[in-house]
């Protein structure tokens, strides 16, 4: 079987996720910066009987996020899915008249050089499965700025282009590259951006391979 890596895996989406992907017989690669908190869970999806291991790694470091992609591909399979979805740092989110040029090394680490890394090191072997699927998970930031957050707002745009690039030019190779766009925060037993109800949609995203952005709920105008 082939594998999902889940780049900022945490016990609420990143976990979903795993879950969903999981029960249709995908390996789950758990990515974030401690490998205690992977450890942990990946061993609470053991006991659901799971196939998961984590992989430590900052998304900011790109030799340490290359060399985790490849260790989750030769222990675990073939990457077919790739999710990114790391949890911004809050000193990414000044105010615009408070962000200095220096200030947006971090977000654009965060927000573009490490998709662009991590997308770089799956793509060899998604293009030897002949399929494979890419997916973003971005806040409303992406589309529509706050200058009250102006770091990840500028980012999460770059990142957005990126991405849209992608969908366009891997298409041909049968690879599908989505967004899935969370406007405000990921709230269990919400009907629209409780994790189980973001994770069936980012399947629906990976299975139904159509247009490129969709949104969890309406934006707020």
């Amino acid at each position: 079987m082939t594998t999902i890596a889940l780049i900022g895996a945490g016990p609420g989406l990143g976990a979903a996720v795993a879950r969903r992907f999981g029960r249709e017989g995908f390996d789950i690669a758990l990515l974030s910066r401690s490998q205690e908190h992977l450890d942990r869970l990946a061993a609470e999806l053991g006991k659901e009987g799971l196939s998961a291991r984590g992989f430590a790694a900052d998304v900011r470091d790109p030799q340490a996020l290359t060399a985790a992609l490849d260790d989750a591909a030769s222990t675990l399979g073939p990457i077919e899915v790739l999710q990114y979805s790391p949890v911004p740092h809050k000193d990414f989110m000044k105010p615009v008249l408070q962000t200095a040029p220096a200030d947006l090394q971090g977000p654009v680490e965060f927000s573009v050089f490490g998709p662009m890394t991590a997308v770089a090191q799956v793509l060899p072997g998604m293009r030897s499965l002949g399929r494979g699927t890419v997916l973003f998970v971005n806040g409303g930031s992406a589309v529509q700025p706050h200058p009250e957050r102006a770091g990840t707002s500028i980012a999460f745009a770059a990142e957005s282009a990126y991405a849209h690039m992608l969908h366009e030019t891997l298409t041909a190779d049968g690879i599908h590259v989505g967004q899935l766009i969370i406007p405000g925060a990921i709230r269990p037993g919400d009907p629209h951006t409780d994790p189980a109800v973001l994770a069936e949609a980012l399947w629906t995203l990976h299975q139904d391979r159509g247009d490129f952005r969709h949104f969890a709920s309406p934006m707020a105008t």
